[in-house]
């Protein structure tokens, strides 16, 4: 078998398909999902997300500065696929999927209470890269599910089922298969191939 050579392209796949809550400052809120989200800098903790500007949120995110990016799971499959192809301006999608907004501690957007984890952002710097705008943002808090908390306190992610987005298809992770650094650890059971 070969390899093809296709145009220039976005193939990073999978990538975390997550629920963005906004709120403008009239206190109207919103709720969409996005693919184009990252992790950008562990100190001081940052994120970004990337918008098109036609879309609803966009301008409430323009107003206020502030977003909560929500993790999603396999139980959120269809309200994370319905919150990105409807619009905010059609239909209250916070209603429509039976979701809960809870307030948030620094933000005025809210979280979405069904989401394991909901990280607070503070824009910190708008990006305008074509098709979609760039949000750069603080992570100003974290706010976890006290459900995928074990018995020695450690916040267990992969038993909620994180949902990620591959190439027009939504999936969730799987099995582990190793941790960070185990390829280095010294252990006596663990061979080199």
């Amino acid at each position: 078998m070969g390899r093809q050579t296709w145009k220039p392209g976005n193939m990073l796949y999978p990538l975390p398909a997550v629920l963005v809550s906004v709120a403008d400052r009239a206190g109207n809120t919103n709720l969409f999902t996005v693919a184009w989200t990252g992790t950008v800098c562990s100190d001081p903790p940052m994120v970004s997300i990337s918008v098109r500007p036609e879309r609803y949120s966009y301008h409430m995110i323009e107003e206020t500065g502030e977003f909560v990016i929500n993790l999603t799971t396999e139980a959120l499959v269809y309200a994370t696929d319905y919150c990105g192809v409807k619009s905010g301006r059609d239909v209250d999608k916070w209603k429509e999927m039976h979701l809960t907004p809870v307030p948030a501690q620094y933000v005025r957007a809210p979280m979405v209470q069904e989401s394991p984890v909901s990280m607070e952002c503070r824009v910190t710097k708008k990006l305008e890269l074509g098709s979609h705008d760039m949000f750069l943002a603080e992570v100003l808090a974290v706010h976890v599910d006290e459900r995928y908390m074990d018995e020695t306190g450690r916040f267990c992610l992969n038993d909620a089922k994180p949902l990620v987005y591959s190439h027009g298809r939504y999936l969730t992770t799987g099995r582990e298969i190793g941790s960070f650094g185990y390829s280095v650890k010294k252990n006596k059971d663990h061979k080199k191939s």
